[in-house]
C-alpha cells in the first residue's frame, strides 16, 4: 500500500515536474548557454564583459524603475490602507475595481494611454493645449504606475487587513492620534506588504519594454528595449547575456522579499 501510494504521489507530481524541466529549467539552460558562448558556439566571456556598453541604458531603466516603484508606493499604500478600513461590501467594490484594468491586455491598456497623453489626444483636447507627453520619461513613468500599481496595492492592503483591530484601539487609547497610530502601529506591522509590493513592481518595471518603446516614443532606449533588439537583430548571445544578468537581479529582489516577508504577513514567496 506504501508503494503504491508513492506511485500515486509521483504521478501526480509528474506534470508538474515535466512542465518545470520544459519551461524554466531548459530555457534558463539555453539563456545560459548563448551568454557564455560566441557565434560559433565556442565558450567565452566576451558577452558577459562587453555588458559595461549598456550601463547607461541599465541606470536608465534603474532610475525610471525607482521612481514608478516610489509613485506606486505614495498612491498605493493610502489606497490600501482606506481599502482595509471599508466595510466588507465595500473592500469587494474597492478590489474589483482595482483589478478591472487587469482585465483587458497590456497593450491595449498602453494604447488606450497614448490615445489619451498623445498631442492630438483626450486630455489635450479637454484641456485646449498643445503639451507632448508621449516620447518623456515622465510618460512611460505614467505608463508603469498605472500598468503595475495593482501589484503595490494587494500585498500591502493583506497585511493591513490582517491586524488585529485591537491594536487599533490600544494605541488610540494610550494617546496616539490618527497619524501616530499609521506610522508607529500600522505601517511597521505590514512592512512585509510593503517590501513584497516594491518587489513586485520593481522588478517588471526594469525590465518591461512594450511601455517605453509605445510611450517613450523611440527617444530612448530601456534595458527590456536593449534585449529584444538584440534577439530581433540576431545577436543571440549579447541578448542571452544581458537576459542573464536581469534574471539573477530578479533572484536577488526575490530572495530580499523571502528573507523579510512570510506567508502570515500576507507576504509572496517565491
Amino acid at each position: 500500500m506504501k508503494k503504491l501510494s508513492q506511485i500515486k504521489h509521483s504521478a501526480a507530481a509528474a506534470p508538474h515536474i515535466v512542465w518545470a524541466v520544459l519551461f524554466i529549467l531548459l530555457p534558463l539552460f539555453i539563456v545560459t548557454y548563448y551568454a557564455f558562448t560566441d557565434a560559433d558556439g565556442a565558450f567565452s566571456f566576451e558577452n558577459v564583459t562587453s555588458l559595461s556598453e549598456y550601463l547607461k541604458i541599465f541606470g536608465l531603466s534603474m532610475e525610471l524603475a525607482v521612481i514608478a516603484t516610489f509613485v506606486c508606493l505614495l498612491v498605493g499604500y493610502p489606497l490600501a490602507y482606506i481599502m482595509a478600513r471599508a466595510n466588507p461590501k465595500r473592500q469587494k467594490l474597492f478590489i474589483m475595481l482595482l483589478m478591472l484594468p487587469m482585465w483587458t491586455n497590456l497593450l491595449i491598456r498602453t494604447y488606450s494611454i497614448m490615445a489619451i497623453l498623445d498631442d492630438g489626444g483626450i486630455l489635450n483636447t479637454i484641456l485646449n493645449t498643445s503639451m507632448h507627453i508621449v516620447g518623456t520619461k515622465g510618460a512611460v513613468i505614467f505608463g508603469m504606475v498605472y500598468d503595475f500599481l495593482p501589484y503595490m496595492v494587494l500585498p500591502i492592503y493583506t497585511c493591513i487587513s490582517k491586524i488585529d483591530k485591537h491594536m487599533w484601539e490600544a494605541a488610540a487609547d494610550l494617546g496616539c492620534n490618527s497619524f501616530k497610530v499609521i506610522s508607529k502601529v500600522i505601517f511597521p506591522l505590514s512592512m512585509s506588504g510593503v517590501i513584497s509590493g516594491v518587489t513586485m513592481v520593481l522588478v517588471p518595471s526594469i525590465s518591461t519594454f512594450y511601455i517605453s518603446q509605445k510611450l517613450g516614443g523611440g527617444t530612448f532606449e530601456l534595458i527590456g528595449d536593449t534585449i529584444e533588439r538584440q534577439f530581433v537583430t540576431g545577436a543571440l548571445n549579447v541578448g542571452a547575456a544581458i537576459s542573464l544578468v536581469m534574471m539573477l537581479l530578479i533572484l536577488l529582489s526575490l530572495a530580499v522579499m523571502n528573507k523579510f516577508t512570510d506567508s502570515e504577513d500576507g507576504g509572496i514567496i517565491a
